[in-house]
């Protein structure tokens, strides 16, 4: 999700939700405009499918 260079919030999303896995950790998502939003992305993956625990770790803590 490191826009331009990947893919959207909403193509990650999609993406998860095809593979089913029991948990995802959303940690490549800053891009040249900033970070993707993790929590939106969060939120359409347990919108489709609440089994899926999305874990949300602080992988740029410095970010301004």
């Amino acid at each position: 999700m490191n826009l331009p260079y990947t893919m959207t919030v909403e193509s990650a999303a999609d993406a998860v939700l095809a593979f089913k896995p029991k948990q995802i950790y959303p940690y490549h998502y800053r891009g040249t405009e900033g970070l993707s939003d993790v929590t939106k992305f969060k939120e359409i993956v347990n919108k489709n499918d609440n089994s899926i625990e999305v874990v949300q770790l602080d992988w740029y803590p410095n970010r301004k």
